[in-house]
This record gives C-alpha cells, structure tokens and sequence, in this order.
C-alpha cells in the first residue's frame, strides 16, 4: 500500500556525561584530572530518496530515536559519538516540524536535512582544571538531544499524471502503457490511491477518480489533488461513453483550477476513451468538439488496442524532446 502521509515522534540523541578520573601515578592516586568528555548524541536527517513506497517501513512503529552519545573514559579519551538517525522519504515530499512549524521540501534525489540536533556531550574535569584549580573535582551532564513530531506529507513527481472522473479508462491505459498492474473495475473509485508505472524511463501516475467538489472534500476529496501539482503535464481521459463527455471534461478542470490556478496551465493532452463503444460519426462529432478546446486529442481503446500504439509513441516522444532524455 502506499502511504502518502504519516506523523512521527521523533528524537535526536542525547550527548554523553563527563566524568571524572584521574591519572593513577605510584605514589599519586591523583595524579591530575584525565575525565574525557561525553560524545554527542546523534542527529535526525530527512533524505529524499528514489522510492515511493518508502514511508511504509515506517508504519509499524511511530516513536524513532537517534543514538545517545557515550559517556567519558579515563585517561582523557571522549566518549563515542550517537549514531545519527537518517528517515528516507520519497522526493517530492514535504516534512513539517509541527511544534516549530518549520516546513521542508525534498525535491531532489540524494537531498538531506538537518531536523534535529543532538545534544552536546558534558565536560569531563579535565576540562576544568587551571592555575588555581589542579584537581578539580567537577564534570558536567550531556544535554539532551531536539526532539518533536514531524508530518510527512508526499506529493509526487511525475512526468505524466492522467485524470478523469472515475471509471473514465485511466487504469486501463496506464495498464497498457506500462506494467503498473492498476486495479480495473465497473464502479467508482476503484483506484483508492496513485498507481504508478515506469513510461520507458519515465513515471506516470493514475491519479484516483475526482469528482465535482473534490476541491472541498467531497469523494476522495483534496487528498489525491496533491500529487497533481507537481505532475509535469497532465493526461485528461475521457470516456465517450459517457451522457455528456464535453460536461464530464470541465467538471475536472474547473476542481484543478479551484484548487491551484497553476493546474489550468499546465501542459495538457486530452485523451478520449473506449471509443469501441460509440459508432463512427458520433465520434467524429465528439472529436471535432474537443478539437476546439485548442489542445491535443486522442482517441483509441485499450480494449480494441486502436490508437493505443500512435498515443504511446506520440507521449514517449515529447516526454524525451521536452525532458532531454533517451
């Protein structure tokens, strides 16, 4: 399953104690101050990795710790320091710290922020020794590390997102462009959260049904609207078996645009679906209607396979022109 948001409680680790020793000399039990300092605790880093489904690793437990710092040792020797503690996320993620509000993005594969601090390590009595005091009798504790809960929240990043009302042909199509295996039913909502698949070195998404009102909650409400903000342009599916595909069409642009402006901007390709299921001059009709909206239409079935061929090498194509890939 993924899991798209999640809170943990989290803690960087505690620095060691200082203590206090002293250099055994014969004769001189306390030769001088030779306390080492305790270690510092280790630190909380987010990293963003290339993994969507990397958050479920963390569902089972929602308490994680980084390493304490270790205590001080004789003969002036610092304690070690705490193992830090790295949470992987999947690009594309924001990370709130709630208490602080502080609010982090990770965009990039490999990027890591700092969240927590761990706390310093006390001072052994060496530390505290001078012209006035040769043997003093004094260390210090370690601090304790940062600590708090952080909100993870994933939005994906994706080269194609497709969108549609429900049961408009997405699963389908995604099925038939890649190995993504999405769930294909005869009833809404079949797609309860984004599937994706790999698009010949490229990721497209299969973005669950919205409806009229998803922008204010209704159906699967604003949860998945999310992952189509970062979606680098956006595959409109429209099945033509629909009473009025044209009404079907503008009830999704009308939730992006409610949702974000910017959604209404981006690049868009219409593409109409199940044609198998309508006669031919009923299609040309339709076609011509789309047609003036000013954007790029498609029409195939993956039933029949027609026009799933010419689609798929049209969007590899542009994917690898507009992204410099091969």
């Amino acid at each position: 399953m993924l899991v798209d948001e999640i809170s943990l409680s989290v803690a960087a680790g505690n620095g060691g104690d200082g203590v206090v020793r002293w250099r055994q000399e014969k004769f001189k039990p306390k030769a001088g101050p030779a306390g080492g300092d305790g270690g510092k605790g280790g630190d909380v880093y987010v990293r963003a990795v290339r993994d969507i489904t990397v958050l479920g690793r963390y569902t089972g437990e929602k308490r994680f710790s980084a390493g304490h710092g270790e205590s001080g040792h004789a003969s002036s020797k610092t304690g070690k320091n705490g193992v830090d503690l790295v949470i992987d996320v999947p690009v594309g993620t924001r990370v709130s710290d709630v208490e602080k509000g502080r609010v982090v993005e990770l965009l990039t594969p490999g990027e890591q922020v700092l969240m927590y601090k761990g706390g310093k390590g006390g001072l052994g009595n060496e530390y505290f020794k001078s012209s006035t005091n040769r043997s003093p009798d004094r260390a210090t504790l370690g601090r304790d590390g940062e600590r708090g809960v952080l909100h993870i929240e994933l939005a994906l990043v994706v080269d194609a997102g497709l969108i549609g009302l429900p049961n408009a042909g997405k699963s389908s199509l995604i099925n038939a462009l890649t190995r993504a295996q999405s769930k294909v039913g005869s009833y809404a909502f079949t797609t309860k959260e984004p599937q994706l698949g790999d698009f010949y070195g490229h990721v497209l998404a299969d973005i669950p049904g919205l409806i009229a009102g998803a922008s204010t909650g209704k159906g699967l409400g604003h949860r998945f609207l999310r992952h189509i903000r970062r979606t680098k342009m956006l595959l409109h599916v429209v099945s033509v078996e629909s009473e009025n595909p044209l009404h079907d069409y503008y009830t999704i642009l009308n939730e992006l645009n409610s949702y974000d402006k910017a959604l209404a901007q981006r690049e868009e390709w219409i593409v109409l679906s199940k044609i198998d299921l309508i006669n031919k001059t009923d299609l040309e009709r339709l076609t011509k209607e789309f047609d003036k909206i000013g954007k790029r239409v498609f029409v195939l079935s993956t039933v029949s396979g027609v026009g799933v061929k010419n689609f798929s090498d049209t969007l590899v194509a542009h994917l690898r022109e507009a992204y410099n890939t091969v």
